[in-house]
């Protein structure tokens, strides 16, 4: 009987994304905490966010690093530009620019553009790394843009 569970699950999910896009974030969290603490990437991700700006509930920089890692870890593409955002700028977590450049390239890697355009700017700016304009030229190409 798991396809039923599952069917459920998906259900569920879907119908706590739908909460979410439509900015209705206590019933989007009443939907995806109990898949995100089951380990639901997808909810993972939509709960670290409305952790980390207080979106639904009290904001807990704790429970949205939690989250946000747990969900990039899975293989989350956003997840893993998000967890990159944090280590980038010092939100929920210590600032580290040699994480967020690993993360960044974990969502880059999945074809995700704007991983690609932050690691680009971040070689151009010298931010969390040594600036080198030729590996920012080399990641705008990456991400589609020829002139920058």
């Amino acid at each position: 009987m798991t396809d039923s569970n599952d069917m459920e699950e998906e259900m569920t999910l879907n119908s706590g994304i739908a909460a979410f896009e439509a900015k209705h974030f206590v019933r989007a969290v009443e939907l995806l905490e109990p898949l995100a603490h089951a380990g639901n990437a997808e909810a993972q991700y939509r709960i670290a966010i409305m952790a980390q700006n207080g979106l639904g509930m009290v904001e807990n920089q704790a429970r949205a690093y939690e989250y946000m890692k747990a969900a990039a870890e899975a293989g989350l593409a956003f997840a893993q530009h998000g967890l990159g955002f944090m280590y980038l700028e010092g939100e929920c977590v210590d600032k580290d620019g040699e994480k967020a450049l690993q993360w960044f390239m974990r969502g880059a890697e999945q074809g995700l553009q704007g991983s690609m355009t932050t690691i680009a700017m971040m070689y151009q700016d010298g931010n969390g790394v040594d600036a080198d304009p030729d590996k920012a030229r080399e990641w705008f190409h990456k991400a589609g843009f020829d002139e920058m």
